[in-house]
């Protein structure tokens, strides 16, 4: 039988076929699009549960997949490299927690995660690295290292980290929010639309009588719900927001654009004027890459209007798209899966999210050759600069918030018995306020290194445990020989390490938690 796309879209629906079109023509990759799922999803389908995209003892779905059109992206692992063909690494600073949320999630509902939603870097950026704030400066580099405890006993692991100023939450500039959020069918859910409004609580409960909140929802297009509004009038802005209801197709261009041009109306100099997307992320409607999305609001990117992407919800998720938006929108990418990861961001970490430090952060790490033989960055596969564009500042890069820091892990292989310079660490940002453009470097020596890895300080040894957790779940070829089952009694013994931190405990349970799903997925 002949099906034309008039019949297509009558089994499976035009917003779904819609989507699959856009995938098809942006060069994505689909995932997952079972038929048999798509046909029955409506109303009462929305309400399903994450218990039934359990693939443990059963799944909801077609071909034993645990989630029905999910977006990921494959950026390919870093391969080793000889400081005799290049001595130099150089990447864009990423804050980006998401990956590591994501894959809590993939976990949590008795999945193991899709290996191209794992980002390294977020992994370990996501967790407390114990970094000293700058003494007067707006970073202190830090470095150590030790032996790696995963690379068969003749490799070691270096940590680069930066740690930006604090400021106080009472120094924090004013700041003009304008929430974009996605009111589309999609976000029926209790855990995409109604987490999105008990997340938006958390926030508006941090605001200062100063800032402003405007909200603009997008369904079948975009539409302003409320003008600019005082911070004071929280009880305005959250009717507001507890008045949405979803449905309609997902139309993200004309939503952002009306949100970057209400945020644009209010930009001030001297005041945080940020888009807040709070999405699934699968655009229907419209432009639906990041790319030609961005292209239409370029100019408010230009004028400092900044953007923060947030994803709620699993199975129909385009995190490609939600990471592209805030990497190219000059801001952060963050996933809730839970209350206490809205806090974390909304609450906990709310001067960092809003207020950045620094535009256009580069890194860039040179490498003696007379002590470094090799050297494998982990992660920022997607976050590489040239290295002759390090100090050309019309390069984009990363943005940096208050009080954040950025880590980056390196394995080396050193040449036996050479002593002296290991690597030079330079990091160049501008200031946002005054455009100013600042270079700063520290130099570490051999004889830093640790001599033995449980000798190095506790958030050194769980940064190194957390990235070869990641590792594995990622499958790189450098960690084909390890398991989930080595991982764990590592991160249980820096549990007992750091025994006050709540999420290095919760980090040993997720790799616990993940090591029982392989191993009934294996059955």
């Amino acid at each position: 039988m002949r099906l034309n796309l008039k019949s297509i879209a009558a089994i499976i629906g035009m917003a779904a076929l819609a989507m699959v079109l856009a995938a098809c023509s942006s060069g994505e990759t689909v995932k997952e699009m079972p038929v048999e799922v798509v046909v029955e999803r409506g109303a009462a389908a929305e309400q399903v549960g994450p218990e039934h995209f359990n693939v443990i003892g059963g799944t909801a779905t077609v071909n034993d997949k645990p989630y029905d059109l999910t977006f990921f992206q494959n950026y390919g692992v870093n391969p080793f490299i000889d400081t005799e063909d290049d001595r130099l690494s150089t990447f864009a600073t990423d804050v980006d927690t998401a990956s590591y949320s994501v894959t809590r999630r993939f976990v949590q509902d008795g999945n193991l995660p899709d290996p191209d939603s794992v980002r390294v870097e977020e992994f370990v950026n996501f967790f407390e690295q114990g970094y000293a704030p700058p003494a007067q400066d707006a970073f202190a580099i830090h470095v150590d290292g030790s032996p790696s405890p995963f690379g068969g006993g003749n490799h070691w692991l270096l940590r680069v980290g930066l740690r930006g100023k604090s400021v106080d939450a009472g120094q924090r500039k004013d700041a003009t929010l304008v929430f974009a959020i996605d009111v589309s069918g999609s976000m029926g859910r209790e855990d995409r639309l109604g987490m999105v409004k008990r997340s938006l609580q958390i926030l508006v409960d941090e605001l200062r009588p100063t800032d402003e909140v405007g909200i603009v929802v997008y369904g079948d297009y975009g539409q302003v719900v409320l003008d600019p509004t005082d911070g004071e009038d929280k009880d305005a802005i959250m009717r507001a927001v507890y008045s949405l209801s979803a449905g309609g197709s997902t139309y993200v261009e004309d939503g952002l654009r009306l949100a970057y041009e209400l945020a644009a109306k209010r930009a001030r100099p001297g005041r945080i004027t940020r888009v807040l997307l709070l999405s699934d992320g699968v655009g229907n409607v419209g432009r639906t890459g990041a790319d030609g999305i961005l292209s239409e609001i370029r100019e408010h990117v230009e004028q400092g209007v900044t953007l923060t992407t947030v994803g709620f919800g699993m199975g129909n998720y385009n995190d490609v798209l939600m990471e592209q938006l805030a990497n190219d929108g000059d801001g952060s990418y963050h996933y809730v899966d839970s209350l206490t990861e809205a806090r974390r961001i909304f609450s906990e970490n709310l001067v960092g999210t809003l207020q950045v430090i620094a535009k256009d952060a580069k890194v860039q790490v040179d490498f003696n050759p007379d002590v470094v033989s090799r050297y494998r960055l982990l992660g920022y596969e997607n976050r590489r600069v040239a290295d002759e564009d390090f100090r050309n500042d019309s390069v984009d890069a990363g943005e940096v918030g208050a009080d954040h820091s950025v880590t980056a892990l390196y394995e080396l292989k050193l040449h036996g018995g050479a002593d002296g310079t290991l690597a030079t660490v330079y990091l160049r940002y501008e200031n946002p306020d005054t455009g100013e453009v600042s270079e700063m470097s520290r130099e570490f020596q051999r004889g830093e290194l640790t001599a033995e890895f449980e000798e190095a300080s506790p958030r050194f040894q769980m940064a190194a445990v957390v990235a070869e957790y990641a590792e594995v779940l990622r499958g790189s070829y450098w960690a084909q020989d390890g398991s989930l089952s080595a991982v764990l009694p590592e991160a249980r013994r820096v549990q007992e390490l750091l025994a006050q931190d709540i999420r290095v405990a919760e980090f040993a349970d997720l790799v616990a938690r993940t090591e029982q799903v392989r191993a009934t997925l294996a059955q």
